[in-house]
């Protein structure tokens, strides 16, 4: 078995066609004229869009782009910029603080990572900086119709996705970028095999036959992925609503073009603060009832809220809400069913 297919690629053009078919089906990414990169992951993915864009600011100027994102951001951006300590690019934290100055300086180059649905919160975000010397990088790897409604078929210059908030196949290690520029995507192919030689053969035939699979299948996987996570989010909502101690997340309902209604989300985590001045670290005050979450100040937020999973197995999610129900009972003016 080969590195590279029959057109001297290392990307499978059965793998790409149907991807192309799925975001159509489903309607939430425009596809047409735009180039497919495969990674391991999302997290491969988004290391070579960060390298290519910042190659592409960095012809004006020799000093680093600039990597922001708005707070609460996933914290992988954060990671990654500061694990790998290039000199083309720096970590520069909220993308607010930088709002005036981008638009301003026209040295200075940024990359702004927009996840849309945000983890954590699952809130729709669109980009803060724009200008000349701004390039965006969309992280959609929630964009999918268990997570969310889908208002419109997402078409940024640049957007990631990933096989396993799709399917839950994380380990399978697949994710793609649909991009709009052919010289951003020669760029980002070049990293691809640069840094591990494309993706294996054997995760591209995996992902060919679970993409197949959903196609075959019409809705119906779709159905009870969004009939699943909308179950556990109103669970965990009806919990917490009896609370005068911890709050959820409010994201307001909106059409989606994919059940053709307005609908709420179903949000793969749950963004909890701890309402109560003493409770500085929610962290602690959930893991001292055997709740074990994210600290805030992972995703540059502060140590009041925590992050729960809800992608977790269903055993997971029993247990968790039995703890939450035992916790909120022990407070003080809690609400009782």
């Amino acid at each position: 078995m080969s590195y590279s297919f029959n057109d001297n690629t290392l990307i499978s053009q059965h793998l790409e066609s149907l991807i192309r078919k799925l975001h159509a089906f489903v309607g939430n990414a425009v596809t047409q004229d735009r180039y497919i990169v495969f990674g391991a992951g999302s997290t491969q993915v988004l290391s070579a869009a960060a390298y290519a864009l910042s190659l592409a600011n960095s012809s004006s100027s020799h000093s680093p782009t600039r990597v922001v994102a708005s707070v609460p951001y996933y914290s992988l951006y954060k990671q990654q910029v500061e694990y790998f300590n290039s000199e083309k690019f720096k970590y520069e934290g909220d993308a607010h603080t930088w709002r005036n100055r981008s638009e301003s300086d026209a040295s200075t180059n940024v990359i702004e990572f927009v996840t849309s649905p945000n983890n954590p919160d699952g809130l729709l975000n669109k980009a803060v900086l724009h200008g000349p010397n701004v390039k965006t990088i969309y992280d959609r790897a929630y964009y999918w119709p268990h997570f969310t409604p889908i208002p419109a078929p997402a078409d940024e210059d640049l957007m990631v996705f990933t096989l396993s908030k799709l399917t839950g196949h994380a380990g399978s290690r697949f994710g793609w970028a649909v991009v709009k520029d052919e010289t951003v995507f020669n760029k980002m192919v070049l990293h691809m095999q640069v840094n591990s030689i494309g993706v294996s053969k054997d995760t591209q035939l995996r992902a060919f036959k679970l993409l197949k699979a959903i196609l075959e299948e019409g809705t119906q996987i779709f159905d009870f992925a969004y009939q699943t996570m909308k179950s556990k989010w109103e669970r965990l909502a009806t919990t917490l609503s009896l609370s005068n101690r911890f709050s959820l997340q409010k994201i307001n309902p909106q059409y989606c073009l994919f059940y053709n209604k307005v609908r709420e989300s179903s949000p793969a985590y749950a963004w909890v603060k701890c309402e109560k001045e003493e409770d500085k670290d929610c962290y602690a005050v959930l893991k001292a009832a055997n709740i074990i979450g994210r600290k805030g100040n992972v995703f540059g937020s502060e140590d009041n809220y925590v992050r729960l999973s809800l992608v977790r197995s269903q055993d997971d999610f029993d247990i968790l809400i039995q703890r939450l129900q035992k916790l909120v009972s022990e407070e003080d003016g809690a609400i009782s069913m």
